[in-house]
This record gives structure tokens, sequence and C-alpha cells, in this order.
């Protein structure tokens, strides 16, 4: 088992995934569970997969001059 960092956008009108550390794996759905779903199954494709080198992190920005 892989654990990897997925990506989840939410669109005006559905909701996007990608994982940066497999480039060109994306799914689009119309709810984020929609988008869970077929994104994990996009991953199942491109096996052998490796542990995520990448991380995310929230940064607190001043938005004062």
């Amino acid at each position: 088992m892989a654990r990897l960092l997925v990506i989840i956008e939410k669109g005006e009108n559905s909701f996007g995934a990608y994982a940066p550390d497999v480039p060109g794996c994306v799914a689009v759905g119309d709810t984020r569970e929609e988008v869970e779903q077929l994104m994990k199954e996009a991953l199942q494709e491109h096996l052998p997969l490796h542990e995520s080198q990448t991380e995310a992190q929230y940064m607190d920005i001043s938005l004062s001059a």
C-alpha cells in the first residue's frame, strides 16, 4: 500500500483531483465523494506506486500591507 498526497479542488460545477507525485493522473467528478472514488481508481491504473515525496502545508499570510 502507498500513501499519496491527492489535491482536491472545488470548481464552479465540479470537483477536480490530482496527485503531484503521479504526473498526468487526474480525475473530475460532480461531488467530492465521486472525485475521491474516481481518483482512487485512476491511481490504481498507475501501478506500481511509491510513497509520496510531496508535502502540503497551510501558511498564515497577513493580508494587510
